[in-house]
């Protein structure tokens, strides 16, 4: 039987959670303060605590930290009375399994303690497999706090629970990682996540790019070369293996490599050995491989354009990434976080988005993923001069989403007439209705480009532009 120990100052709310998961066959506890919650946690092993985040002698942020350094393997869950995204990113990169807001609804408080309880299971089984041998001191892999660099956010979708929960899972291990996902999903930051989660955290981290490798290059890229070994070689070269020695090596776009690179790639994966070019002095290696791509690596194996014993070498374990377009309101976070990059960058101190751009942003397809956000919170920053961003900031192929409700029905995969659409209209603004969706259609297609737009619709300039004024979207 699973113990929890559920810390709120309001005695009912805590009676009645406790009935509830008495009833769902929970051993439960109840603490009524940090300092007796802290008492009960000295005495006996707690698999969740279940904590209110303003009590009257603490708060939730500060019983996290003191759980996860003294009883690690114990699951935390926040509860409070608000949302706020801002205290829940902090919350879980401090280690919660989740933040939870009142009122609770039965059904979703019991499916997120079992979960957390699983993963929370998972994570010390893992941290176990890890641990030195004996006669060492016993690690602490099972670390009191989650680390990620500030670029990394951490959302509140099912999308992004389940990326954390992989991550956190493969972290403390040994395994080769391949992450999976679209351009721009965000797979250098996840790698990352792996790398300072694991006990190799210490050690280099260090990324290279395959997409842009020759043959020609890569092996002295990969290997090192010796001063002289070979014409241009004028002084001694570490190659990323070396450089990375004892932490974690990230290839970036490795289904780029040729099927020669591969060869070579696979035979330094197998061995664990490496010569500089123009050395005979083999060089041991200790190197986590975590590589990633946007193709589909096993597509590539039935074309023969990339080798199977390689990928297997690589698929100890696989992540996908979600796109950003299915992460919900995680969209929001990233954008906070960018902008907050936005800021330092540009000595602005600018709070937010207006309720424009926030519905735009959340009905936006973001093809670019992750980085097209970047890029797009970046420039409108760059852009903003009042304390809030507004819809005039972004470009123009986003903020069309907003300002022409009649896109995001074309857009639609749906041919279901909305509401609006039923309502009786004269033929002269149903022709206009149709013309400026063909129009804003066409735009979209060439990327905005009014050059090309104009010659596929047999229009000039000038006459687009006008069209495009008729509908606003000339601010551009």
């Amino acid at each position: 039987m699973k113990k929890i120990l559920i810390v709120d100052d309001e005695i009912n709310i805590g009676l009645l959670l406790s009935k509830f998961l008495t009833r769902n066959s929970f051993d439960v506890t109840s603490a009524t303060s940090g300092n007796s919650a802290m008492e009960y946690l000295s005495k006996d092993h707690y698999d969740l605590v279940l904590c209110d985040y303003r009590l009257e002698d603490t708060d939730g942020k500060e019983m996290l930290v003191k759980i996860k350094e003294n009883y690690p393997k114990t699951g935390v869950i926040i509860i409070t009375g608000y949302s706020d995204i801002k205290l829940a990113v902090e919350l879980i990169k401090l280690g919660a399994y989740d933040y939870i807001t009142k009122p609770l609804y039965p059904d979703e408080i019991l499916n997120t303690i079992n979960k957390a309880i699983e993963t929370q299971i998972a994570l010390n089984e893992s941290a176990t497999e890890t641990q030195t041998t004996a006669g060492q001191e016993k690690s602490k892999s099972t670390k009191s706090t989650y680390a990620f660099t500030d670029e990394f956010v951490i959302g509140q979708s099912s999308a992004s629970r389940d990326l954390m929960k992989q991550i956190l899972l493969v972290a403390p291990t040994s395994y080769s990682v391949i992450l999976m996902g679209d351009s721009g999903t965000g797979k250098e930051s996840v790698a990352k996540a792996i790398h300072l989660n694991s006990p190799r955290k210490d050690k280099p981290f260090v990324a290279m790019d395959c997409g842009s490798l020759t043959k020609e290059l890569a092996g002295s890229e990969f290997f090192g070369h010796e001063k002289g070994s070979f014409t241009g070689a004028l002084y001694t070269k570490i190659g990323h293996f070396e450089m990375a020695n004892g932490g974690t090596l990230f290839l970036d776009e490795v289904g780029n490599l040729s099927y020669d690179i591969q060869a070579a790639l696979l035979r330094t994966v197998q061995e664990r050995k490496i010569k500089r070019i123009g050395s005979t002095k083999e060089i041991d290696l200790d190197v986590r491989i975590i590589v990633a791509t946007n193709e589909n690596l096993q597509d590539a194996i039935s074309k023969g354009k990339f080798r199977e014993d390689l990928y297997h070498r690589f698929n100890e374990f696989a992540i996908n990434l979600p796109p950003i377009s299915q992460r919900g309101k995680d969209i929001l976070a990233f954008a906070e976080s960018f902008l907050q990059f936005a800021n330092q960058e540009l000595n602005k101190n600018i709070k937010g988005f207006s309720a424009e751009v926030i519905d735009c942003f959340l009905t936006y397809n973001w093809p670019g993923n992750v980085r097209e956000l970047k890029n797009v919170v970046r420039r409108a920053t760059l852009l903003t001069e009042t304390e809030e961003i507004q819809l005039k900031a972004l470009p123009l192929e986003i903020s069309t989403y907003a300002k022409a409700p009649m896109l995001n029905s074309f857009a639609s995969t749906s041919d279901s007439i909305t509401t609006e659409r039923a309502k009786p209209r004269d033929l002269k603004n149903a022709a206009l209705e149709a013309e400026y969706e063909t129009i804003l259609k066409v735009l979209r297609e060439v990327n905005f480009n009014k050059t090309k737009a104009a010659k596929i619709l047999n229009i000039d300039r000038k006459t687009l532009y006008n069209k495009m004024k008729a509908i606003d979207l000339d601010n551009k």
